[in-house]
Formats: C-alpha cells, structure tokens, sequence
C-alpha cells in the first residue's frame, strides 16, 4: 500500500518537480521545443506537455488513488471533482510565455488540495535550480544545491510607512499596478516573469506584494498559496476574498493578490479596481 502521509506526499511532489524540471531545462537549453497556441490564446510548447507527461504518469504510479487536475490535461466536471477530498492540483509549465522569451522565469508547480484547500506546495525554478517548499503548519523552505533553510516574508519596519517592494509583470505595465495602489505610500518594483516565481519571493522576503491582473487559473495559485502562507504571508482575491480550490464549474481565478507582512495595512495599500 502506498504512503499517503502528507511528509511523503511532499517527498514525492519535490522528487518529481525536480524530475520533470530537470528535463525542461535540456528543452529549454537545447532549443528544440515547438510552441502552439491554446483555444484561448494562451501560448503552450512541447516542453509543457512533455513536463506533464512526467509528473501525471510518476504520480499516478506513485497514488493511484489520488486524482490529478492538471493545467493541460482533459478537465474533470465538477459533479465528479466534488466527489474528490483530495487531488493533485498541476501547472506542468507555470510562466510559459517566459519560457518562449527565454527570460529564465518559469517554474515547476505541484500542489496537493485537501478539502478545498492547499495542504502542499512545491515550485521548483529549473535555471536557478532552487526548490520552494511547504506543507500545511510545516514551515515553508528554500532548496539550492549550497543551502536549505526556512523561508518567511520580510517584516517591514514600519508597517504603515516603510517602502513596499512590488513585484511586478515583465510582460504588464508596471503603471498599470502602480494605478491600483495608494499613492501615499512609496513604492520600488521587481520585474519578474511567472507568478509562482512572484509568490515564492514574497515568500523568502524579497517582495512585499504582487497582484495579477487577468486570467490565470487555479494551477498557478494552488502551490504558491501553501508556500506564501506558510512563510507568513496570504493569498487572497484582489477583493480580499478567499480563493476558492474546486468549487465551481470554472477553473478560473479571479484577480488576486499576494501579500508578505500582515502587519501592513493591505486593504488601505491595495486598490483594486476592475477595468
């Protein structure tokens, strides 16, 4: 009978994020890759569904018992993914377009979602060979071939007036956030590609906040939310409502927005503001 014990589960989904991460980077430093366009004009290469076909076929030997969504496989309908208490919730490829634009910001992202919720996170980035990991009230942590540590959100030193890192779209108008953010605060960007890359540097301190604008799906928050959580941090929609994992017939997020520090005043930084 297979572990099933939330340690192994994270073993294993690190084992794999490192596997299939692995060999997007020979794609990715070979060259050799073909890129499509999807149905709603999101990009997608062979890398991506090589990736996926690495991590689906080593989960389903590994927990046969254990469903997986993943961002580019055949969706379940919501009748039968009520009937799941827990599944793998996959982005085989999170930052694709990064990966076409050769930016080096694209990640590995595995998530495992029990009763609606994250209850493991692992990001692996392929070029800085560095693992982003958690599990629900485990602590969040940080592996590099020279180090493994605990990683937590930058406390600021002022909470209500210190200057707020933002990381910000390579691809989206850094004024297009600025717009939505209290002009009485003052604010410094990070550019960056994937928004799991985005999360994982709020969640080692190097950011304060990240909000997404536009459509992602609930793939590209699943793992982010445990690790960022558990590093001291939170994961909400862009109204400051909770995210919500399998309940609704969309897969779809809505705008959300990523926070480091509870101490800041979010809500009077964050406005937020449908176009």
């Amino acid at each position: 009978m297979p572990d099933d014990t939330l340690p192994s589960l994270l073993a294993l989904a690190k084992e794999v994020a490192v596997e299939a991460g692995r060999e997007v980077l020979r794609i990715y430093d070979s060259g050799d890759f073909s890129a499509y366009q999807k149905d709603d004009d999101s990009p997608v290469t062979s890398a991506d569904y090589k990736a996926n076909d690495i991590i689906t076929r080593r989960l389903e030997e590994a927990t046969p018992n254990i469903p997986i969504l993943s961002e580019e496989n055949k969706h379940a309908s919501l009748a039968e993914r009520k009937k799941w208490p827990r599944y793998w919730l996959i982005d085989p490829i999170d930052g694709t377009q990064e990966f076409i634009a050769r930016s080096g910001d694209f990640a590995i992202n595995i998530a495992l979602i029990e009763n609606n919720e994250p209850t493991i996170g692992v990001i692996f980035w392929p070029p800085g060979q560095t693992l982003y990991y958690a599990s629900k009230d485990h602590g969040a942590f940080k592996e590099c071939p020279d180090e493994t540590r605990q990683i937590h959100v930058r406390k600021l030193e002022d909470p209500k007036r210190s200057v707020v890192m933002i990381a910000v779209s390579r691809r989206q108008s850094r004024d297009k956030i600025l717009s939505r953010m209290n002009a009485k605060r003052i604010y410094q960007t990070l550019p960056l590609g994937s928004c799991s890359l985005k999360s994982c540097f709020i969640a080692e301190g190097k950011a304060d906040v990240f909000m997404r604008i536009g459509i992602t799906g609930e793939w590209d928050t699943g793992a982010s939310q445990c690790i960022v959580e558990e590093a001291g941090g939170r994961i909400l929609a862009a109204n400051f409502e909770p995210l919500t994992y399998n309940q609704r017939k969309t897969l779809e997020n809505p705008d959300f927005v990523v926070m480091g520090d509870q101490r800041v005043p979010w809500q009077d930084i964050v406005q937020y503001h449908k176009e």
